[in-house]
């Protein structure tokens, strides 16, 4: 008999705007029972963001009984995201208000962390979550490399996607 897989739904979640009941309860709305940590440096600056630096995170996770995964290598490189850092400078935007990526940063992304990505092994390897969390820190989905992570596994294997914002 050949067993079949049931695919996870995808969230994406950032860090900005919420504050750690907001941030959690949405997690629980969500129903998330895995969450994919993607950032290289697992570290928010600002004390209201401390409930996101990764042992806090990791241990009110685990209160909540969401499993944690950090995949760093889904994250962009320094070269990556200092391409993104020249745009901000040059349209004087900061990273907390951007709406956006520069096709810059989507280029370098695709080719450095996509190029070779294999969506089915991804979600093999996280152990058959029902709804995964995808999470970085930026406010905006398409301001964050997550939304193109997630939209390449909605491309791959047609993965249902909701971007969880934070409330105005």
């Amino acid at each position: 008999m050949v067993e079949t897989v049931q695919l996870p739904v995808l969230v994406t979640i950032g860090v900005y705007g919420f504050d750690a009941p907001t941030f959690f309860a949405a997690l629980q709305a969500a129903q998330v029972d895995l969450f994919c940590d993607i950032r290289r440096r697992r570290g928010v600056r600002g004390a209201a963001y401390a409930f996101a630096n990764s042992k806090r995170l990791q241990d009110t996770l685990a209160g909540l009984g969401i499993r944690y995964v950090h995949r760093p290598e889904l994250a962009p490189d320094a070269v990556v995201r200092s391409q993104q850092t020249a745009v901000d400078a040059a349209t004087h935007v900061a990273k907390r208000v951007r709406t956006q990526l520069s096709t810059e940063f989507v280029a370098g992304y695709n080719a450095t962390c996509l190029a070779d990505f294999d969506s089915a092994a991804f979600i093999a390897g996280l152990e058959n979550p029902h709804v995964v969390a995808l999470f970085c820190v930026e406010r905006e989905p398409a301001a964050c490399h997550r939304s193109l992570l997630a939209a390449r596994l909605h491309a791959d294997l047609g993965l249902s996607i909701t971007h969880v914002i934070p409330p105005s």
